[in-house]
């Protein structure tokens, strides 16, 4: 028997709350680009997927949605990426999760350059080993693609790791990597969305995802 060694998270709607920041800085894109500007409440299925594709259901074309992408940069990098909040008691779970020298690593399709600031910011960087998102470019925005450049990295076996995170791209992505996948309820997936995206485990609170991380299988 092996247990599962190393443990990726999600950074937004996994380890911290950013709802008023990305929501606010999507309404400051779209308003300056003259467009409708929706409530906080309607603009939370944005929070996790990456942030061109959701801007260009808005605007409708490649070039309206990477200017959308810089505008809403422009208020998040000074603004935004403070309007953030940690989940109560997270750290404790970060630390049961690493007992026994499991490896942890933040894994988030935000650009790896805000979210080095944001897990600092909050005190959170002790607890990993190394963060990986995505480049101001697009590129590994895409979860599979984060995961498989994650796995490469650290030189892991992606038997043995699995992904937490609360939307369907943390757990799509894990499963293309041969990796296991916790889907969280208590960010901004629903519980139809990580079912129907194969999660291996569904945790109600963060606290919950602990045992699942001791989880041991046999070696093949």
């Amino acid at each position: 028997m092996k247990s599962l060694y190393s443990a990726f998270f999600d950074l937004d709607g996994t380890l911290t709350d950013p709802k008023p920041g990305i929501t606010r800085c999507i309404q400051y894109a779209l308003e300056r680009l003259g467009f409708p500007v929706p409530a906080e409440d309607d603009l939370i299925w944005c929070i996790g997927p990456p942030l061109h594709a959701s801007m260009k259901k808005f605007v409708g074309t490649d070039e309206l949605a990477h200017r959308a992408v810089e505008l809403y940069r422009e208020r998040f990098r000074d603004v935004g990426l403070y309007e953030n909040e940690v989940y109560a008691g997270i750290e404790e779970t970060l630390a049961k999760v690493a007992a026994g020298g499991r490896r942890l690593f933040v894994a988030t399709s935000k650009p790896k350059v805000y979210a080095d600031r944001i897990v600092e910011h909050f005190g959170l960087g002790r607890h990993f080993e190394y963060i990986f998102g995505s480049e101001l470019d697009g590129t590994r925005t895409d979860k599979a693609d984060l995961l498989a450049y994650g796995i490469t990295e650290a030189k892991l076996d992606p038997a043995w790791a699995i992904m937490i995170g609360d939307r369907s791209h943390d757990v799509v992505g894990a499963r293309k990597n041969g990796m296991k996948a916790i889907g969280v309820l208590y960010g901004y997936g629903s519980l139809a969305e990580l079912m129907d995206a194969g999660a291996d485990y569904l945790c109600a609170a963060h606290p919950d995802v602990i045992p699942h991380c001791a989880v041991s299988r046999s070696l093949r």
